[in-house]
C-alpha cells in the first residue's frame, strides 16, 4: 500500500511483554486516511497486540513498543500515554463488549464523552450515535449489564463515537454474535467510515465478512506481516481460501504451517 494519503503508519515495530517476551517482530502496516483496513490471523497471532500498541493501551499490560515506530498523521504517538493518544483521535473498541454492566446505556455512551467540552456537544455526539444505532435509544435507560449482546456491542462502539474518534480501532466485533446482528454492526461501520469519514483498523477473525467491508487487508502470523494485497486477490489466494474461508479439498481446515506455496513478504526471508 502507497504511503500517500495514510493517517497512520506502524514501521517495522518490535513489542515485549515483561521485557522479556517478544510478540510483535517488525510489523509494519498503513491505514489510508478515510479508509477501512483489516488485520487478519489466528488466534495468538498479535492482532490484539497491534491495536494496543497503536492505542497506548499496551503499557497498561506491562507491554512496550522496543523498536520501530508509530506515526499518526505525521506525529510519532509510540511513547504517548493512552490518554493523549485518544485525544489525538484514535480510539480503541475492545473485544469482549466491554461495558460497564452497572450503568444505563446512555450512561455508558456519556463515559466515551469525556473528551467534549460540553453539554451541547455531548448531545449532539448522543444524537448521532442513536441515529446510527437506533436501537440504543430505545435502550438508553435500561441497565447495560442486562441488555443483549448485540446492544452491548452497538453501546461499546457507540461509545467510542461519543469520543470523535478519528481513527477507530476495532477488535473482534463480530465475536459471539448472531448472523444477522453481526451484517447490522457491520452495516453501520461501513456507514461511519462513508458518512463520518473515521478511519477504522478492522481486527476481524470472521475473514469472509472482514474482506467484504475492508478494500485492504494485512495477514499476520506468529507475530509478523507475512501477506497484504486488496481484499479481491486475497480473497482469491488459495491459502487464504483454504485457511481462513472454508475447507481444504480433503475436508481439514490448513494450518499455515501446513500450507506448501504459501509466500511470506520477502522482507522476512533471512
Amino acid at each position: 500500500m502507497s504511503a500517500d494519503g495514510a493517517i497512520l503508519k506502524v514501521n517495522n515495530i518490535e513489542v515485549k511483554y515483561h521485557e522479556v517476551i517478544l510478540v510483535l517482530k517488525g510489523v509494519s502496516i498503513e491505514i489510508p486516511k478515510g479508509g477501512i483496513v483489516a488485520l487478519l490471523g489466528a488466534n495468538g497471532a498479535g492482532k490484539s497486540t497491534t491495536l494496543k500498541a497503536i492505542s497506548g493501551l499496551l503499557k497498561m499490560e506491562v507491554g512496550e513498543v522496543t523498536d520501530g515506530s508509530i506515526e499518526f498523521e505525521g506525529e510519532y504517538i509510540h511513547r504517548k500515554s493512552a490518554v493523549e493518544i485518544a485525544r489525538k483521535g484514535i480510539i480503541q473498541v475492545i473485544e469482549g463488549r466491554k461495558v460497564f454492566e452497572h450503568l444505563t446505556v446512555e450512561e455508558n455512551l456519556k463515559v466515551g464523552a469525556h473528551l467534549r467540552r460540553d453539554s451541547k456537544s455531548i448531545k449532539e455526539g448522543l444524537d448521532m450515535v442513536y441515529s446510527y444505532f437506533p436501537r440504543l435509544r430505545e435502550k438508553r435507560n435500561e441497565i447495560a449489564g442486562f441488555v443483549s449482546g448485540g446492544e452491548q456491542q452497538m453501546t461499546v462502539v457507540g461509545r467510542a463515537l461519543m469520543a470523535n474518534p478519528k481513527l477507530m480501532l476495532l477488535d473482534e466485533p463480530s465475536m459471539g454474535l448472531a448472523p444477522l446482528l453481526i451484517h447490522e454492526i457491520f452495516n453501520i461501520v461501513t456507514r461511519l467510515n462513508r458518512e463520518e469519514n473515521i478511519s477504522i483498523l478492522l481486527v476481524e477473525q470472521n475473514a469472509k465478512l472482514a474482506l467484504s467491508v475492508a478494500p485492504y487487508a494485512y495477514v499476520m502470523e506468529n507475530g509478523r506481516i507475512v501477506m497484504d494485497d486488496t481484499a479481491e486477490k486475497l480473497r482469491e489466494n488459495p491459502d487464504i481460501k483454504d485457511f481462513y474461508l472454508g475447507l481444504t479439498d480433503v475436508g481439514g481446515r490448513k494450518s499455515f504451517r501446513d500450507v506448501k506455496h504459501y509466500k511470506r513478504r520477502k522482507r522476512w526471508l533471512t
